[in-house]
C-alpha cells in the first residue's frame, strides 16, 4: 500500500487523503455499536464508534485480514456536532482498534440510522 500526497497539501490527520494498492479486495458491510449479541455497548458515541470498529475487524479476520489491510473507511454519524465535541475520545477510540494505521476516509452526518440507538454506522474497503 501507499499513501498518496500531492505536493504541497497539508497533512491529512487521521485519515490519508489517498491510498494505493492491489491484491484481494474485502467488502465489510456497515457496522454498529453493538456486541456479537446484539447488545448496544453504549449509548455514547466514541464507544459505539470503538465496537463498530471492532466489528469490522471481526469480519477482517475471517478473510484472513487485519486494520493493517484497510484501505477505506465510511463513517455515517447521526450528529455532526457530537463527533466534533468528542474528537480526543473517537481519537482514543479508533487507535485502541486500528493502531495507527490511517486510511482514506469520510465521515457523513445523517438525519437517522435503521438501528435508532446507533449514532454511528462504519464500511470498510481493505486490500489483502
Amino acid at each position: 500500500m501507499r499513501r498518496l500526497q500531492p505536493p504541497g497539501w497539508p497533512a491529512p490527520r487521521g485519515y490519508a487523503n489517498g491510498i494505493e494498492a492491489s491484491g484481494r479486495l474485502v467488502f465489510v458491510a456497515g457496522q454498529i455499536g453493538w456486541d456479537e449479541t446484539g447488545a448496544f455497548v453504549s449509548d455514547e458515541l466514541a464507544p459505539q464508534l470503538e465496537q463498530a470498529l471492532r466489528n469490522v475487524v471481526a469480519v477482517l479476520a475471517e478473510a484472513d485480514a487485519g486494520p493493517e489491510h484497510v484501505v477505506r473507511l465510511t463513517w455515517f454519524v447521526t450528529s455532526r456536532d457530537e463527533y466534533l465535541s468528542s474528537l480526543r475520545q473517537v481519537g482514543e477510540a479508533y487507535r485502541a482498534v486500528m493502531g495507527r494505521h490511517f486510511p482514506a476516509m469520510s465521515v457523513v452526518e445523517v438525519s437517522a440510522l435503521v438501528e435508532s440507538r446507533a449514532k454511528i454506522e462504519i464500511e470498510a474497503t481493505a486490500v489483502v
